[in-house]
């Protein structure tokens, strides 16, 4: 087999890998193998595991076996089970390329794993690649601003030293290129009273690589450094920390990623269908069957308020419309959209839309969703708690603030997504609630869905996420956009003169 391992570390639902996965040469092979992937949660291994179980099914069938399609439109046990006794083989394979195991400084069992991969693989040029990150929460800067009164605990952190398991790979199986990712808190972290992206700095230039910046050829600070994914395709302002390492002896050239057009969030949901909101448990005497008396409702009490005044047109227009349905088996109402041939092109003529559900949502949140995308409709910009009517006003410790005029932090705590802008970034946080990812349609009244949040971070829409919702907003939420990942593939590709193809998302299938 001609292409170049990888072995991905702190794989998560797989972001990076597929990005790396999904490139090929000119006759249609795929460049890069990935032989060992590593992830600790559960959920996301089985996320993990699933898609290293779809690629083994495609390159043994060309194409995606009706098993794949029937699970995904419908993961029951039944038909989870129908699916990993389709092939054998394949399900084996995929088993053993992802690794359900937590990676420890000190610990170098993987590491001992690893280069048994290698040799058994015995990748014909000898080059083969690293990527991954670190966990990134003791980088974030929000939380370290929220734990500034626990700064013993932070300096003890293990995810602090994590990115030394990453550093035992380079050090000991001394791989041709690394990429490396991580938040962009990283560049002012500190251990120990030392900035952590020094120490990071010289670790791997001791280890022998030269840190190349995927953004400018000559890197003068550490902000250059941040990618920001907005520029490069992906429909959401992401920016983060992407180290590219080249191994000294190799002399290898490396390039700058190719700025592209902005892609909005309108562009890349086309075609999902509409969902209303459901209504959460909590709320008494509410359902979905009187959910249209509900907002209807909602409606006449924004429209009384001053703020609600200017809203009315459009608040009007959601009032006489019959409202979407909950729909429970997705599928895309029309394939056509900007990005058709990266969502959907695996698909064929399979209209099939997985992990497509709204989550339910607090009654009094409903009011604020219809409030805040009513207001970014009419505005063309996000609400912020300033300009809620008083009664929408959350119970938060700010809100005194608010309604003495004063400047709070997260004054835009409900936010509306815009239909013309990319998305802002995609976390882990969408997994608590979607109050930051209000759809921007208000006929809809809701946060984004798990699919919506995967195209933003340009997943293919036949990547399957499982385990329970919360754990899917969290894996998208922490995964590395596909596309950005596959532009950054084809750079490592070209560096090691593999004869690559970069797709166009925006070409026809």
């Amino acid at each position: 087999m001609d292409r170049i391992p990888v072995i991905d570390l702190f794989a998560g639902p797989g972001g990076l890998g597929e990005g790396f996965s999904s490139l090929r040469d000119s006759a249609g092979n795929r460049i890069f193998q990935i032989i060992m992937s590593v992830e600790k949660d559960e959920l996301a291994h089985k996320t993990l595991r699933l898609r290293a179980y779809y690629r083994a099914l495609f390159d043994k069938h060309g194409r995606i076996p009706k098993a794949y399609l029937s699970f995904i439109a419908n993961p029951s046990d039944e038909n989870y089970e129908t699916l990993v006794n389709f092939d054998e083989k394949c399900w084996d394979r995929a088993c053993k390329e992802a690794l359900c195991m937590e990676l420890n400084e000190g610990d170098d069992a993987l590491v001992d794993e690893a280069r048994i991969r290698l040799a058994n693989y015995q990748a014909p040029t000898g080059d083969w690649v690293l990527i991954g990150g670190p966990p990134c929460q003791a980088y974030s800067l929000v939380g370290r601003a929220r734990r500034t009164r626990e700064k013993a605990k932070l300096q003890a952190d293990t995810k602090q030293t994590l990115y030394k398991c990453y550093l035992s790979f380079i050090r000991k199986l001394q791989p041709s290129i690394f990429v490396m990712e991580n938040v962009r808190g990283l560049l002012s972290a500190q251990l120990h009273g030392e900035g952590v992206f020094g120490l990071i700095w010289q670790d791997m230039e001791d280890a022998g690589y030269v840190i190349k910046s995927l953004v400018v050829e000559d890197p003068k600070t550490s902000d250059d450094y941040v990618v920001q994914a907005e520029n490069y395709g992906v429909p959401q302002a992401r920016h983060r920390v992407i180290l590219l390492g080249v191994r000294s002896d190799l002399g290898l050239d490396t390039e700058t990623l190719v700025e592209s057009p902005q892609v909005s969030l309108g562009e890349v949901l086309a075609g999902i269908p509409p969902i209303r909101s459901g209504f959460s448990m909590r709320n008494k005497g509410w359902s979905d069957m009187n959910w249209k008396q509900y907002i209807n409702g909602a409606i006449d009490k924004i429209l009384a308020t001053p703020e609600g005044e200017p809203l009315r047109e459009c608040l009007m227009a959601v009032k006489s419309s019959r409202p979407p349905k909950v729909i429970t088996k997705n599928k895309v109402v029309d394939a056509c959209n900007i990005y058709a041939s990266w969502y959907r092109g695996s698909l064929g003529g399979s209209k099939v839309l997985p992990n497509h559900e709204s989550r339910t949502h607090l009654a009094s949140d409903l009011d604020r969703y219809l409030f805040c995308s009513a207001y970014a409709k009419v505005y063309g910009t996000p609400a912020r708690l300033y300009d809620f009517p008083d009664y929408l006003l959350p119970a938060h410790e700010n809100i005194k603030g608010i309604r003495a005029g004063k400047e709070v932090d997260f004054d835009d705590r409900f936010r509306t997504q815009l239909f013309d802008k990319p998305s802002t970034t995609i976390t882990s946080h969408i997994a608590k609630d979607g109050h930051y990812y209000i759809h921007p349609d208000p006929h809809q009244c809701r946060s984004l869905t798990v699919r919506e949040a995967a195209r933003l971070q340009t997943f293919p829409d036949d990547y399957f996420f499982a385990g329970n919702r919360t754990s899917q907003y969290g894996q998208v939420g922490n995964a590395v956009p596909v596309l950005l990942a596959h532009h950054i593939a084809g750079i490592v590709a070209k560096s090691l003169d593999a004869n690559s193809v970069v797709r166009d998302p925006r070409a026809s299938s």
